[in-house]
Formats: C-alpha cells, sequence, structure tokens
C-alpha cells in the first residue's frame, strides 16, 4: 500500500522521540543475575560485530505489548551486535505488517495469515523468525463473556457482537473456523475491531459481548469479577494457528543480512530466556508498559524461533478456503526463510 509524504515525515518525528525515551528502558541492578541467567538460557553465542561495522538502526513499533524486541533490547542481546531498535512510536496493529511490507518499519510481529495476504498483493516482505506457540497455560489469545451474559456456546453468538483486535488475523480467522465447525452462521456476527488494551473495558461495560484478547492484556480480563473467561485458542485448534512470528521488509533483508541474523539471533535468546524465566518476563513487561504485574500474562514462545511448516500451511489453506488469495498462488517457501537464524538445524 503506498505511503504519502506526510505518513513518512510523522514517521521520522515518531522515530526520534522513541530514540529519546529509550534511554528510560534500562533495568535496574536487580535485573543483573536474571540477565546472566538469561545469556545461559540461549543455545548459541551472541554475534559480536567486528570492528569497523556499521550498526543498523531497524525501525520498530514501540507499542504497549508483549515483545521479543523489547525484552532482548532489555536483557541487553543486542550488545556487541550490529543491529538496533528505533523506535517509531505507537503504530495500530492492522497496519504493522502494510508498513513492514513497504518499508516504512523494517520488522514487525503479527500473525501468519496478514503476511500471506501482503505477499499474495504484492508487498516485499519476509517471515524470519517463528514466535509465540499456544499452551494449555500460555495460550495466544482467550475468549471473554460477561459473567450475567447467555454466551456459554458458539450458537449462542450469532446476532452478536465480537470484539477482536483486527481483520485478516489469528481472531477472525481462527475464530469463523471452530465456529463453523460448531454450525454457527459467522455472517450473523457482527465483528467490530478493538484493540486488545481496550478490549476488558469495551466487553464489561457492555459495548461488546464477547472479547478475544491476547497477553500481557487478557490478564486484566481474567482478574474481572464481572467476566467469564469460555475459552483459548489452545480450545480451538490446540495452537496450530498461534504461531505470532516476526517479518522483515525485503529490502532491509537484502542490504543488511548481517544484521538481519544480529535482530533474528537476539529475539531467539530472549525468547528461551522468556521459557527459561517466565515470571522475569512478566516483571520486565508490566515495568515497560506500565501494567500491574497481577494482570500481565506472557507468551510461550516456539524454541530457538525456527519455523516450522505447518502453521503457514494451515493459514494459506484457510485464506483460500475463504477466498482472500488464489488458489496457488502463495506457496509455503514464498512466505518464511530460517536462512538468518543460526539455531536453525541445530538439536532443539
Amino acid at each position: 500500500m503506498p505511503v504519502n509524504a506526510s505518513r513518512r515525515s510523522a514517521l521520522k518525528t515518531l522515530a526520534l522521540l522513541g530514540s529519546a525515551g529509550a534511554a528510560s528502558l534500562l533495568l535496574p541492578g536487580c535485573w543483573k543475575k536474571e540477565e546472566e541467567g538469561a545469556a545461559r538460557a540461549a543455545a548459541a553465542p551472541a554475534v559480536v560485530k567486528s570492528a569497523g561495522d556499521p550498526v543498523v538502526a531497524f525501525k520498530y513499533p514501540d507499542n504497549p505489548a508483549f515483545d521479543l524486541i523489547y525484552l532482548a533490547e532489555s536483557l541487553g542481546y543486542f550488545e556487541g551486535t550490529r543491529a538496533r531498535p528505533k523506535y517509531v512510536g505507537k503504530i495500530a496493529a492492522p497496519q504493522i505488517i502494510p508498513l513492514v511490507g513497504t518499508g516504512e518499519i523494517d520488522f514487525g510481529m503479527r500473525m501468519v495469515p496478514l503476511v500471506i495476504s501482503a505477499i499474495a498483493s504484492g508487498l516485499d516482505l519476509k517471515v524470519v523468525s517463528a514466535g509465540g506457540k499456544t499452551l494449555e497455560e500460555a495460550p495466544h489469545m482467550k475468549y471473554f463473556v460477561r459473567k450475567d451474559s447467555a454466551i456459554r456456546t458458539p450458537k449462542d453468538l450469532e446476532g452478536k457482537t465480537i470484539g477482536f483486535n483486527s481483520f485478516g488475523a489469528c481472531a477472525e480467522f481462527v475464530t469463523k473456523t471452530y465456529l463453523r465447525q460448531h454450525g454457527v452462521d459467522v455472517n450473523r456476527i457482527n465483528w467490530l475491531v478493538v484493540p486488545d488494551n481496550q478490549s476488558e473495558q469495551t466487553l464489561a461495560t457492555g459495548n461488546i459481548d464477547l472479547a478475544i484478547i491476547h497477553p500481557p492484556h487478557s490478564g486484566g480480563a481474567e482478574h474481572n469479577p464481572a467476566l467469564l473467561r469460555l475459552w483459548s485458542d489452545y480450545d480451538l485448534d490446540r495452537g496450530l494457528g498461534g504461531m505470532a512470528p516476526y517479518s522483515a521488509h525485503g529490502q532491509f533483508i537484502r542490504e543488511h543480512p548481517e544484521a538481519t541474523r544480529d535482530v533474528v539471533e537476539a529475539i531467539a535468546r530472549a525468547a528461551n530466556w522468556v521459557n527459561a524465566n517466565p515470571e522475569g518476563a512478566r516483571r520486565i513487561t508490566a515495568q515497560r508498559i506500565g501494567m500491574d504485574l497481577k494482570n500481565v500474562e506472557r507468551y510461550a514462545y516456539v524454541e530457538n524461533l525456527v519455523i516450522s511448516e505447518p502453521p503457514i500451511q494451515y493459514y494459506i489453506d484457510i485464506l483460500e478456503n475463504e477466498g482472500k488469495i488464489p488458489r496457488g498462488k502463495v506457496k509455503v517457501k514464498d512466505v518464511y526463510t530460517n536462512e538468518f537464524n543460526p539455531f536453525a538445524g541445530l538439536p532443539a
């Protein structure tokens, strides 16, 4: 999608603001032991840049999220590498992948179907790293209703309003697939886009009937006595649709392959650390985005962030069945590469 000059100017301004705020993310001394433990949690050493190698500042959203870029920076995993995040302010979830595809930002974390659709439309991007994995105790997204609601089964949702964070991603396609499997006419549901950090309140005030919420913000709904969790995506598809990978702009990859490798390695190390230190990850996230720790929920991550093909094929099949992309236009190999992941090919 074309981006006009005013958009570029705004992003440059936000980038300056984001870099000015980066210094505020330094962790207090009490994190030192966790940082040392983090280094041991990763299975491969960091890549140290050679003398004279340029450090590449990659453009990235500064969103209130549980995110490996932020965690890797907090843990010091970009130190000694050829890459540094340059935050460009908050970017609405539906805009992240289109902006990666046009190069307005260099990396973005969003669901596979958005990347597939972007590639089908001719945008220049590639999945370079796996992301979250759904566990029963750490799902990718949760489904909430009000306790005083009569909604308890999929069929009860006909005629109701579902709030979710964007069209074209997991919340839409995983949910519609599940509802159809249970005989629900999804065309009789009103689908309303509501950001994750607003969904709990929107549901509690009765403006939607069901909210689909991702971590860390799903924790607030879990602790809200007026709300009830019905399902998680683990209940719907055992997590097949729950991988939220990291994608990069094609030109950035081609011009900065070593920096791309350093970004992928840094977030893979951070992912391994999160899996080994879930409470520490929650604390860092709570501090960073100003949330009450008890409400911060975390993700689990694919080991070493090595990409596998089934989650990608899952969404290619869905998009073809939904008529969103022509059959055969996008192949699995068009969507991803493990070329920049130093853990690929190593024992898990």
